[in-house]
């Protein structure tokens, strides 16, 4: 490949880009692809990779092929790519969200010479036209991004990328650029050998990213202590990361409320409404993005200064691959994570049902995560070590919670021996929990079945208190230090390294301190529930006297328990302990009607429970969690109180009928009373009216689905049942 121009890497770098000088190993990655090399290239986030496949890419003959995965990254780089010359038809992508006049008209531009570099998701590349056009067009390379997917170990694994080495030969020989953020030397592997990459030139940059501080938290009260965090952070850009759609929606919705500038981001979003939010952080309009994985891939935002995850990340590569979006410019990045034990039994619950292998890969890629989260020791040492690079924790400076707050060490010489020396007895052929269970002398069926209630160490570490927490510890910190070492390839199985065999000889100080303990802590997760450990963070003790004292005042007033409270109030109610009719309003469905009709006896329940348990009430921070919709909330009341027709008050605020029954059902369960008897009349029977009227009185549960079942769907619509549920929490809750 030649420069097109007569003119230097560096001109061109000064040209296209405006910089005056490249950064790390960027020219010596640019010079390689452009001699025809085959180039493998792993730098971390904000290292300055798209660069490396780009300026090659403008400067060469013909059009580079860019696979890529993700359509936002594409639409990103294609708008940025634009900017750099006033020839739009330089920059394309084709994928699935183009129409066939688009394509056409990204073909025509490529045939014409105009188009530099085109984006293509793998599936487009698989397509037999495409690849009959690609054969007949000038490629000047391939660059493969996000080029971890490529591997069943990577954090991101996608089928069709195992696909794109015969693709690719089927087009042509060209030069192929490999990209990745993030590769363990296993994945790395992976990498080489499917891509025919054995003999590629290789540029690894370090994995450490000094301005980023690692911290973990216990997940208690998580999305309170959220919304303190991002209320200390003032105008400050940050991402907020969840496993669920549902949690990022639900959680978006009460930063909102709480008065923070967010928005959710998830694949379950049209794309237009995506690309808007994606504007809108960027622009800063909006402070910060609650979303799922599928967020941050490509989005150059230099100054997110925080990352929080709700939900601890699957793999440790998702992990640093999400914090990696904080601090690109060299400034503040604060990565907090909440993590709770629990969190992982759902995670390894998710996988059941995979195949075996996928199942097996899951769990040790989920394993070196909760390693991590439980460990007292470096995380930038260990989160580097994981990525096969060493680091000397003295040069943290800090910037992780156990460096700036170190947990007492203990001499750990012996123990770490110990551990060496039943990993030797065994054969090098099982995985820590087996290892674990030899030197507590736990007999299980392995013990048995291998006779390792047999051998000399069985036992030797059950002495002074040593528990499998303890040993786990003891394990991580000798792999850290590199006297062991896991066989990925086979389920994880522990090997003595030959500095590990070196230490048996002549054993030395070894400093070695107790994990975090998690366990027990509290979740706000959508599995949880009061009384839970896994739950909501509510009081499980006053949860249950409260639910039994909701059934004693539904039962005395005849009439179901959720016309009264609903089981989300109760909830609330063990949190934030209102002991004040001005607290009881702000509850999640309380509201003034409510609040003075039924509150009283809780507000003594509630007041009572403080003062025997001496309970410490939360009055720092009383998260709201209904939405805020004052104007538009008054603007119904008053229509309908002048009867107006329902579809007419939905219009005049341009929503559907639906929506606006939805915010009629939220006024009614804050306990304010509407009256819309007179649209019911209008559009119902009588009999009709009186049946619904009659399944709620003696129904236990509001549900929708079950009144649908109950009453019918032939015979009712959804409105209607809606309707009549409004109708009867109005005339008898409220």
């Amino acid at each position: 490949m030649m420069l097109d121009v007569d003119t230097s890497l560096q001109q061109c770098l000064q040209k296209f880009f405006g910089f005056d000088s490249f950064k790390g190993q960027q020219e010596a990655i640019i010079t390689s692809l452009m001699e025809g090399k085959d180039t493998f290239v792993i730098m971390p986030t904000g290292g300055g990779k798209s660069l490396c496949y780009q300026l090659p890419a403008l400067v060469s003959g013909g059009t580079a092929i860019i696979v890529s995965p993700l359509i936002a990254l594409m639409k990103n780089q294609v708008d940025a790519l634009r900017n750099f010359g006033n020839e739009e038809g330089i920059a394309h992508f084709l994928n699935s969200s183009l129409s066939k006049v688009e394509i056409t008209k990204v073909k025509k531009d490529i045939t014409d010479g105009k188009t530099k570099l085109l984006y293509v998701a793998p599936e487009s590349l698989t397509k037999e036209a495409n690849i009959a056009f690609f054969k007949e067009i000038k490629i000047s390379f391939f660059a493969i991004d996000e080029a971890h997917c490529i591997s069943e170990w990577g954090h991101d694994f996608r089928p069709e990328y195992r696909r794109l080495r015969q693709i690719i030969e089927q087009i042509g020989k060209v030069p192929i650029i490999a990209l990745t953020a993030t590769a363990t030397p296993k994945v790395q592997q992976d990498i080489q050998k499917n891509r025919g990459m054995t003999s590629a030139n290789l540029y690894k940059s370090s994995f450490n990213r000094s301005n980023l501080y690692y911290d973990i938290r216990p997940k208690t009260n998580a999305i309170k202590e959220i919304i303190k965090y991002i209320k200390g952070q003032q105008g400050k850009s940050g991402i907020v990361y969840c496993l669920s759609r549902k949690k990022v929606d639900e959680l978006a919705e009460t930063l909102r409320v709480n008065g923070i500038k967010a928005l959710p981001y998830h694949a379950g979003l049209e794309a237009k409404e995506r690309a808007k939010t994606q504007d809108l952080f960027l622009m800063e309009d909006i402070d910060v993005i609650v979303a799922t994985i599928a967020f941050g891939m490509g989005i150059d935002k230099p100054d997110v200064r925080f990352v929080i995850h709700h939900d601890i990340p699957k793999s440790l590569e998702g992990y640093y691959q999400e914090t990696g979006r904080g601090g690109r410019d060299g400034g503040e990045g604060n990565c907090v994570t909440f993590y709770s034990h629990d969190d992982i039994l759902k995670l390894e619950k998710f996988m059941k049902g995979k195949p075996v292998s996928e199942q097996e890969i899951g769990k040790q890629l989920l394993h070196e995560t909760v390693s991590y989260a439980e460990t007292s020791s470096c995380r930038r040492k260990f989160l580097l070590h994981y990525f096969g690079e060493e680091f000397d924790e003295a040069n943290c400076g800090g910037m992780c919670d156990n460096c700036r707050n170190p947990k007492q060490k203990f001499e750990g010489m012996d123990d770490v021996a110990l551990a060496i020396e039943a990993i030797l007895d065994v054969k090098e052929k099982f995985k820590t929990k087996d290892i674990i269970n030899i030197l507590l002398g736990t007999i299980n069926s392995t013990t048995k079945a291998y006779k390792h209630n047999e051998l000399e160490c069985f036992g030797k570490g059950a002495e002074d208190e040593k528990n499998e927490k303890y040993w786990n510890a003891v394990i991580r910190q000798a792999l850290v230090s590199g006297l062991l070492a896991k066989d990925v390839e086979n389920y994880g199985l522990l090997k003595a390294t030959p500095e590990g065999k070196i230490f048996m000889d002549e054993p030395y100080s070894m400093m070695v301190t107790k994990d975090h303990d998690y366990e027990g802590t509290e979740t706000d997760d959508d599995e949880g529930g009061p009384g839970n450990k896994g739950g909501s963070g509510a009081d499980a003790a006053l949860f249950s006297a409260l639910k039994d004292l909701l059934k004693q005042t539904a039962h005395k007033l005849k009439l179901p328990p959720y016309v009264i409270f609903q089981e989300l109030s109760l909830e609330e109610m063990a949190i934030q302990y209102p002991i004040k009719m001005d607290e009881l309003v702000n509850i999640t469905g309380v509201g003034l009607g409510k609040a003075q009709k039924f509150g009283k006896p809780f507000l003594d329940l509630i007041t009572k429970y403080v003062e025997d348990n001496e309970i410490e009430r939360p009055l720092d921070l009383v998260v709201k969690s209904i939405v805020n919709k004052s104007g538009l909330k008054v603007h119904i009341i008053q229509s309908i109180d002048r009867k107006l027709p329902l579809e007419d008050v939905a219009s005049a605020k341009g929503l559907s009928l639906s929506d606006l029954i939805t915010e009629i059902e939220s006024i009614v369960h804050s306990g304010t009373k509407v009256n819309i008897a007179y649209y019911i009349n209008d559009n119902m029977d009588d009999d009709k009216q009186q049946e619904a009227m009659e399944y709620f009185k003696e129904s236990a549960t509001d549900s929708l689905e079950a009144a649908i079942s109950e009453l019918g769907e032939d015979d009712y619509t959804e409105e209607e049942i809606r309707l009549m549920r409004i109708r009867f929490m109005s005339e008898f809750g409220n």
